[in-house]
């Protein structure tokens, strides 16, 4: 458990269940109630006390395992935890059936809130970016540095390997994708997955294949699964849409707080063209570019965004609050 502990009445410890949420070496699983939704919260023991806070926010079909192979590389940096989203991983739909981008930076910021862990070290992929730019630009108290790995910020032109998530919008698309795929075996749809978010699916171990298998089928057998998909991927077509003061682009522009972006040049959900006019919006950013990466940077090259993120700390002399001497590689 993390050095800041959340009050014994917002925080219940869970031991994992064995046809339940798989937990890596030397990570912990809890469960946190908060007005209206209930998040699971991965986090790592600290290497030792007082170093600041990370929070990890992964993206649509994801969940906190998305940041298993990057939280044990900054362990000597940060505290890190890493998040389900309601409904996604092992949180339980929200009691309000909200799954819009604002819905989920409200729940990050009830978290936060109650933990009174801000200001930490924000990390968000896909539409887990999205949702921490939000966070960052309507709470700039809570974010000490941000980090984006394929943010879900609009374009105008979606890459045609998009398109098939965005149809799940679309009223009915869901119901009828389900029953199309209806015989589809859960590896069938892990190589499909694999294919879609990493550059090269070869770098995905047997072991890691046969953990996501798992997970595939425990997510399967969720009630709930398919509807949260389809409304968290309206929520992320209706961001798209919003103009003003509320559009994501607008908001990148308000963020106070030094931002790494990570961009993979193999990206078949967010297109690799988008990284200089992220650069440009966000007012103190800086530009790491994978050239062979897909859209999950941190569980295809961990190491790399590991350094990229201790040197955004040395540029921004945040690394010397760590107390750090080194990040374990």
């Amino acid at each position: 458990m993390s050095s800041t502990e959340l009050p014994s009445v917002l925080a219940t410890s869970v031991a994992p269940k064995v046809s339940s949420v798989r937990v890596a070496a030397g990570e912990r699983l809890r469960t946190v109630g908060l007005p209206g939704i209930t998040l699971t919260v991965r986090s790592r023991p600290p290497a030792r006390e007082g170093l600041p806070p990370a929070l990890y926010v992964h993206g649509l079909g994801g969940s906190s395992q998305n940041w298993s192979a990057l939280m044990p590389l900054l362990d000597g940096l940060v505290d890190s935890e890493a998040l389900d989203l309601p409904g996604f991983g092992d949180s339980p739909p929200p009691d309000d059936g909200d799954y819009s981008v604002t819905g989920h930076a409200r729940a990050v910021i009830r978290y936060l809130d109650a933990a009174e862990r801000g200001p930490v070290h924000l990390f968000g992929n896909s539409l887990g970016g999205a949702v921490s730019t939000r966070v960052a630009a309507v709470r700039p108290d809570l974010v000490r540095t941000l980090t984006l790995v394929s943010p879900a910020l609009p374009e105008l032109r979606v890459q045609r390997s998009a398109v098939p998530t965005a149809l799940l919008a679309l009223p009915g698309v869901a119901a009828l994708f389900t029953s199309f795929t209806k015989g589809w075996t859960a590896e069938q749809r892990v190589k499909g997955v694999t294919a879609l978010c990493y550059g090269d699916p070869g770098m995905v171990t047997p072991e890691g294949f046969r953990n996501a298998v798992e997970e595939m089928e425990r997510r399967l057998a969720l009630p709930y699964f398919w509807d949260v998909m389809a409304r968290s991927a309206r929520g992320i077509v209706n961001a798209y849409t919003l103009g003003g003061q509320h559009g994501l682009w607008r908001q990148a522009e308000r963020v106070l707080a030094p931002t790494l972006l990570v961009y993979g040049g193999r990206d078949q959900l967010v297109s690799y063209r988008m990284a200089q006019r992220a650069a440009r919006a966000f007012r103190d950013s800086r530009l790491l570019t994978l050239p062979d990466a897909g859209h999950v940077a941190m569980m295809e090259y961990p190491e790399t965004m590991a350094t990229a993120f201790r040197e955004l700390l040395a540029d921004t002399g945040k690394l010397t609050d760590t107390g750090a001497t080194g990040a374990r590689s």
